[in-house]
């Protein structure tokens, strides 16, 4: 079987991801890897190649179209980046036999609009808690539904000690981080020191509450890693506190922490709900200052930080592998592959132009529009990112 991946990148959360699936992948499953932009970072794509993998850089919109036909089936790599709508909206697809890899959740902004739910001839979530999209989906639409994970674990327990008792590890901006997480550290009555892992602006508002709290001394700023997993093996509790309505699926940090035998402590968002079982493989606070009690408690009982994170270590190594998740794809491809190739008419649900594909990661049918700045910082997925990428479209006029 012949899979053509179609993806903006290869880089982050998809390109490890693809990296621990190509390596899991049984002999007889080729796959192509098209990108619609050059590659910034290629740590992953080197991967992928090494593996066995095809990685190619799409010519033009052309070659996208020459490149599916061949294909057994095209496997779309889906989250709100501009050149991935492009190619969506102005690319005449051959028949095709196609699926859709969810990198967004679709639960929040980015939204997912329904069209693509029923367009595909499989629609895939990296997280279960997105299924409720399909919720009211008649069949045979419900069917086409499913979810595959993308975060994987490590390999091999080793135990934790507590050089920091307490770590988060991921994205270090409020667009992802809980905002009230330096006030739960403020409010602990252990006096520890909690580690930062991840890129942050020592200017920005990050570092500003940081300062700003009654403790300041209890916040370390560590910094970006390569390594993951030696940061992670200084503590015992990964406290993982997020905004509500965030964007991330799969939580990679957050598998990795369990996998290493970390007691998380999270919010009871639907991602992470999805992953973490409070009690038995960590815990699940309602709100802020219950994380404060459960992180008191776990602090004065360390058998219990033992047992729980025995637990997540060995529910992490069975159930996020990529050998799990390649056998998903291979069973779910074998079921697709003898489906008659169709065509496919994308631009009916993105719109034709770089504004009607933002907004249609934005809104839903009928919500009310209202335009945000587009002079902000460029973060993926954003109207700044979207007029970027095409700076000259008249629709920004």
């Amino acid at each position: 079987m012949h899979i053509l991946h179609l993806t903006a990148h290869l880089g982050g959360g998809v390109g490890k991801a693809h990296a621990a699936l190509r390596s899991a992948m049984p002999a007889n499953i080729h796959q192509s890897y098209i990108l619609l932009e050059k590659p910034l970072d290629r740590r992953y794509a080197d991967e992928i190649i090494v593996g066995g993998g095809e990685v190619i850089v799409a010519r033009d919109l052309t070659d996208v179209a020459e490149r599916c036909a061949v294909a057994d089936i095209v496997q779309f790599e889906f989250w709100n980046h501009p050149k991935l709508f492009e190619c969506l909206a102005w690319t005449d697809f051959p028949p095709m036999r196609s699926v859709f890899w969810s990198h967004v959740s679709g639960l929040f902004k980015p939204v997912i609009a329904p069209g693509f739910l029923t367009a595909a001839d499989r629609f895939v979530f990296t997280t279960p808690a997105s299924l409720e999209l399909g919720e009211g989906l008649a069949e045979p639409q419900a069917s086409k539904l499913s979810s595959i994970g993308s975060g994987f674990g490590f390999q091999g327990r080793e135990r934790p000690f507590a050089n920091h008792p307490i770590v988060y590890l991921g994205t270090v901006d409020f667009i992802k981080m809980h905002p009230d997480f330096f006030d739960a550290v403020d409010a602990l009555s252990h006096d520890v020191e909690v580690a930062i892992w991840g890129s942050y602006d020592a200017d920005g508002a990050v570092a500003a509450k940081a300062r700003a709290m009654r403790h300041p001394d209890r916040i370390r700023f560590m910094g970006q890693t390569i390594d993951p997993r030696a940061a992670l093996l200084q503590s015992r509790i990964f406290f993982y506190p997020l905004q509500p309505d965030h964007y991330g699926t799969a939580e990679n940090a957050l598998i990795e922490a369990m996998s290493l035998g970390l007691v998380p402590v999270v919010l009871a968002n639907p991602a992470e709900c999805a992953i973490v079982e409070h009690g038995i493989t960590g815990f699940v606070g309602q709100s802020i200052e219950q994380c404060t009690e459960i992180l008191d408690r776990l602090l004065d009982a360390p058998g219990e930080v033992a047992r729980i994170g025995a637990n997540a270590a060995g529910m992490a190594c069975e159930r996020f592998t990529g050998e799990r998740s390649a056998k998903a794809f291979v069973d779910l491809w074998s079921s697709l592959a003898g489906q008659p190739k169709h065509g496919h008419r994308f631009a009916d649900i993105t719109g034709r132009t770089p504004l009607d594909w933002y907004l249609a990661t934005q809104f839903l049918p009928g919500e009310k529009i209202e335009m945000a700045d587009a002079s902000g910082k460029q973060s993926k997925g954003t109207l700044a990112h979207f007029k970027s990428a095409f700076p000259d479209d008249p629709c920004w006029i």
